[in-house]
């Protein structure tokens, strides 16, 4: 059986643990228990080497087992002991293949005691209290064939393991805590000339009553005229659409005259407001996804998810009814940094100042709706920040999303530092994570948060929507027809 060792050499910037120290001061005392077991929405191999870096930033050198899906650190000693008294720990990995891009790791720190080793006969009692202790521990934690085939270090002897949490929870965080791209500018796939939605029904769409969903809780303080809602990601999930469809609805059935703002280019706004008025035919839907190259980029994020598309056709819906629905592109198509800022606030100000009775529904990623300027770099100032600044007579709220545990279909830099868009697992932080008995709804803060946002809206568990045209090598959720081939990019 090979070994092959890998050492991990990084930089510590800030507080990187000491190797003559455990890293978990409480001992090897059991802790909490795994209720149950975190799948992670990524290829086994790209969350062993996350959990590799994990392992690497506290300055442990990290070995594989060939074929066995397994990692090993370099032992430390948790404090000083005497010779022939020492303990060392050491973490021991095993992951699990689940499906192609769902895998399980587990995480175990070992430890190991030279001082086992100096009794070479151990009394009748000695070995009945070790044989009980191994039954209890068999019982409390886990199996001890788990750890067979683990190396042994020479003068010590294997004592116990125990389950990691803490070290879990740190890929747990860089595995789902992981901010999304929003790629401005990108290359578009092939031109398509006609295209079928997959679930959309000619019949349903032409059907002139929306969707509301269920009653959002919370709302009826940001239900006024000339009010701007700037509402955070998760972008590519069906529940965030879903609650700015029902805010629509609410802002509607109080007369008020309503702006969906989305993060598209500005540059689209003629085809989206031909949709909007039109009657919502699958030639009309066709037009829309055909002549828009945004939702034809080879690499998209959630702005041009299938539930954004409904969310549009809702809109659309809405202003059938005879109330007045805008539909506002408010992007850039290449910008970046704070010149896209610049861009993004001075098509939503030119638009306000036009129409400044107008309720206002904005939906763009985290940074982009704070209120307030960000703390890593003074030069940059978002979105809500300039809005607020802009217009001190038209209130402008944020909101940040609470949530729990679910998926999401984003882009992000995978462990190979490449750009992935894919259906990803995605956790909340402490802070947004929504508790149970918690309902879907509003939740307004006393004062603005240091971040800028004025309250939180909590939309359950999230389920993920891919885009509506998906390029040929993932499973379509349209279907295109008479396209000539995609260049390879």
């Amino acid at each position: 059986m090979r070994w092959h060792w890998m050492l991990g050499l990084s930089l510590c910037v800030g507080g990187c643990a000491s190797l003559t120290r455990d890293l978990h001061a409480e001992g090897m005392e059991q802790g909490e228990l795994p209720t149950e077991e975190t799948v992670y929405l990524v290829p086994l191999n790209e969350a062993l080497l996350t959990m590799r870096h994990v392992f690497e930033e506290q300055r442990y050198d990290v070995f594989e087992r060939e074929g066995q899906n397994e990692l090993y650190t370099s032992a430390h000693e948790p404090g000083m002991n005497r010779p022939g008294n020492r303990t060392f720990e050491r973490y021991f990995v095993k992951g699990a293949r689940v499906g192609p891009r769902q895998s399980v790791i587990r995480v175990f720190r070992l430890r190991y005691r030279e001082q086992d080793t100096n009794i070479e006969q151990k009394p009748k009692w000695l070995n009945e209290r070790v044989q009980e202790e191994e039954k209890y521990l068999a019982r409390k934690t886990f199996e001890r064939t788990s750890f067979d085939g683990v190396p042994a270090m020479e003068g010590f002897t294997l004592v116990r393991g125990v389950r990691d949490l803490p070290l879990e929870r740190q890929l747990l965080s860089k595995l789902e805590m992981v901010p999304s791209l929003e790629l401005v500018g990108g290359k578009t796939s092939a031109p398509v000339r006609a295209v079928k939605v997959a679930g959309w029904d000619e019949d349903d769409a032409t059907q002139p009553a929306p969707r509301c969903g269920e009653p959002l809780q919370g709302v009826e303080p940001l239900l006024v005229a000339g009010q701007t809602v700037l509402v955070a990601d998760p972008l590519g999930t069906r529940e965030l659409p879903e609650a700015a469809t029902r805010m629509l609805c609410d802002a509607t059935q109080k007369k008020l005259p309503v702006a969906l703002a989305l993060s598209m280019p500005s540059e689209d706004q003629s085809t989206l407001d031909e949709y909007v008025t039109s009657a919502g035919t699958n030639a009309d839907l066709e037009r829309l996804l055909v002549v828009s190259s945004f939702w034809r980029r080879v690499h998209q994020d959630g702005r041009s998810s299938s539930a954004l598309l409904h969310l549009i056709e809702q809109a659309r819906r809405l202003r059938s009814q005879g109330n007045v629905v805008t539909v506002l592109a408010f992007d850039s198509n290449a910008a970046s940094g704070n010149a896209r800022e610049e861009e993004m606030a001075k098509n939503l100000i030119a638009y306000r100042q036009e129409n400044p009775d107008v309720w206002m529904l904005a939906l763009a990623g985290d940074v982009h709706v704070r209120t307030k300027p960000v703390s890593w770099n003074k030069d940059f100032e978002p979105l809500g920040s300039r809005l607020t600044r802009a217009l001190p007579s038209s209130p402008v709220k944020a909101l940040e999303v609470g949530f729990t545990r679910g998926s999401q279909f984003s882009c992000r830099f995978n462990v190979w530092e490449q750009v992935e868009c894919n259906v990803y697992a995605l956790s909340p932080s402490v802070e947004v994570r929504q508790e149970p008995g918690t309902p879907r709804g509003v939740a307004l803060f006393p004062a603005p948060s240091d971040k800028g946002f004025h309250g939180r809206l909590y939309v359950g568990a999230l389920n993920a929507s891919p885009p509506v045209i998906q390029r040929a090598a993932s499973r379509p959720v349209a279907q295109q027809e008479d396209a000539t081939p995609a260049p390879t990019p």
